[in-house]
C-alpha cells in the first residue's frame, strides 16, 4: 500500500498565497506546509512510498522533492495533471489509476488533521474502499456529506444534501484497497467524461451506485481543517501547532 497526496490544485480563494504556490504549499505552522503535514502522517503510519498528483504550479513541488524525501524518508513519484486549472479532481484521482492498483491511502493536499485519522483508518480496513468521517461535527452547506445504509455501505456523498441527512463528512482521506482499484478507477472515467468538473467523491458515488462497497470509519473528537480560504487557513495555522 502507498500513501497517495492529491496537490494539483490552484487554491484561488487564498491569493495572494496561492499564486505562486499550490494550495499543498501554503505554510501553517512556521515553514510547515499542508504537504508537510501530509507526508509527515503518512510516514508515520508506516507508507513510505508516496505519489503526489500535482498541477498547478507542479514545478514548486518538485523543486522541493527532494528535500522532502530526506526530511520524512520517503520515496515520492510524482503524477502530472495537465488539467488541474481547467478540471475538477476525478480526473486527478483517476490519473494516479496505476499507483492506487496497488492499494493506496489518499489524502486531499489541503486538508490539515493529525495522524489518528490514517492509523484509524489503517486499523479498520476490509474489503474495498473507507473514508474517514466525521460524525461529530456540525454540517452546513459546503461540507462534503455521507450517508450509510442500516448495514454500513455507502448511499449517497454529495454537498448537496441536507444537513441533517447526512451520516457525517467525509474529510478527505481514504483507504482504496487493491481489490477496488480498478473498479474505482473504471467509476471516476465514467463520472469525468460525463462531467469534467465533477469531484472524485462523484466517482465514489458512482462506484457504490455499480455496487462496490465503500463504508465509513469514525474519526472521533479531533482537530482538523480543509483549507479553502482565509478563515480556512487561520484555523489550520491554530490547529497545526499542536501536533
Amino acid at each position: 500500500m502507498i500513501g497517495l497526496v492529491l496537490a494539483a490544485g490552484a487554491g484561488r480563494r487564498l491569493r495572494p498565497y496561492t499564486d505562486t504556490l499550490p494550495k499543498a504549499l501554503v505554510p501553517v505552522d512556521g515553514e510547515t506546509t499542508i504537504m508537510d503535514i501530509s507526508l509527515r502522517n503518512l510516514a508515520a503510519a508506516g507508507l513510505t512510498d508516496v505519489t503526489i498528483v500535482v498541477g498547478y504550479q507542479a514545478g514548486a513541488v518538485e523543486e522541493r522533492k527532494d528535500a522532502f524525501e530526506r526530511k520524512y524518508g520517503v520515496k515520492i513519484s510524482l503524477v502530472h495533471n495537465d488539467k488541474a486549472e481547467e478540471w475538477n479532481n476525478a480526473y486527478s484521482l483517476w490519473l494516479a489509476r496505476d499507483h492506487f492498483a496497488q492499494g493506496a491511502l489518499l489524502v486531499n493536499g489541503d486538508t490539515v488533521h493529525p495522524v489518528s485519522v490514517e492509523q484509524t483508518l489503517l486499523a479498520n480496513r476490509g474489503p474495498g474502499i473507507l473514508l474517514a468521517i466525521d460524525n461529530v461535527k456540525k454540517l452546513a452547506d459546503e461540507e462534503m456529506k455521507a450517508v450509510f445504509s442500516a448495514d454500513g455501505r455507502l448511499t449517497k456523498i454529495t454537498k448537496l444534501m441536507e444537513p441533517a441527512e447526512a451520516s457525517g463528512e467525509y474529510i478527505g482521506a481514504t483507504i482504496i484497497e487493491a481489490e477496488a482499484a480498478a473498479g474505482l478507477a473504471d467509476a471516476l472515467q465514467a463520472t469525468f467524461e460525463r462531467n469534467p468538473d465533477l469531484y472524485y467523491e462523484d466517482g465514489y458515488q458512482e462506484y457504490a451506485d455499480r455496487g462496490g462497497e465503500i463504508r465509513g470509519a469514525a474519526i472521533g473528537d479531533i482537530p482538523w481543517v480543509e483549507v479553502d480560504n482565509h478563515d480556512d487557513l487561520a484555523k489550520a495555522r491554530d490547529i497545526a501547532c499542536r501536533y
